[in-house]
């Protein structure tokens, strides 16, 4: 089977722009200072925070928590069609 992209959703783009205020080092931190830790393009953060774009990867969303300083689950939730076929994909190969 092909390896799927896990994709999050996030939560809430007020939540991310308040941690964005007062980051785990109590620190603010911008969109392009997040985006650089995230190692994605600044428009991507400010998509986010406009809700233009609301998936990111796995990859991108853990950069996001960690550079916020929180669990992954604070800011976002696995998508929905990525959990459905990850729970297909189970069924069948048990």
């Amino acid at each position: 089977m092909s390896e799927i992209e896990i994709k999050y959703r996030l939560a809430a783009a007020d939540t991310l722009r308040t941690l964005m205020k007062r980051t785990g080092d109590g620190r603010p931190v911008s969109i392009r200072g997040l985006a650089d830790a995230a190692e994605v393009h600044h428009s991507t953060i400010g998509d986010l925070l406009t809700g233009k774009q609301q998936t990111v990867s796995e990859p991108v969303a853990q950069a996001v928590a960690d550079r916020i300083g929180v669990d992954l689950g604070v800011l976002w939730i696995r998508d929905g069609r990525t959990a459905r076929i990850l729970q297909r994909r189970q069924a069948v190969s048990s």
